[in-house]
């Protein structure tokens, strides 16, 4: 490549940084794993946590919205939560909620296939009733 500045040419080399190959990790649905995640508590402690957290958004609570808001997360072999997104959402205020009360969760128990911890996704409703 040639560069001209102030009326004198050059032939400079461009160096293109290499990029890393992409890493494509397996990730696994809740029913193809041995042993699923699991929430500390278990079951009741997952609801106990959803209701203790849930904060009904103004927005909503004026207007009579309700409804349920299905969320999807990756548990990892870690028992952190990653990925977190609503597959179907009600209203922005209440998506943005069930996303919120997701994010603050603790570590989860990781799934396993054999006795290997492993990635899965995951699927929850929050409802919000008025």
């Amino acid at each position: 490549m040639s560069v001209v500045a102030m009326g004198q040419r050059r032939n400079v080399n461009t160096v293109r940084p290499q990029l890393p190959e992409p890493q494509y990790i397996p990730v696994y649905e809740s029913y193809d794993v041995d042993i699923k995640p699991e929430f500390p508590g278990g079951e009741r402690g997952l609801v106990n946590f959803i209701n203790k957290s849930k904060e009904y958004p103004f927005k909503a609570y004026k207007k009579g919205i309700s409804g349920r808001v299905v969320c999807s997360f990756i548990v990892c072999p870690d028992g952190s939560l990653d990925d977190i997104q609503v597959v179907k959402g009600v209203e922005e205020s209440l998506n943005r909620e069930a996303l919120r009360i997701i994010s603050t969760m603790p570590r989860w128990h990781a799934g396993f296939i054999g006795a290997q911890p492993v990635y899965v996704r995951c699927f929850l409703p929050i409802t919000f009733r008025l």
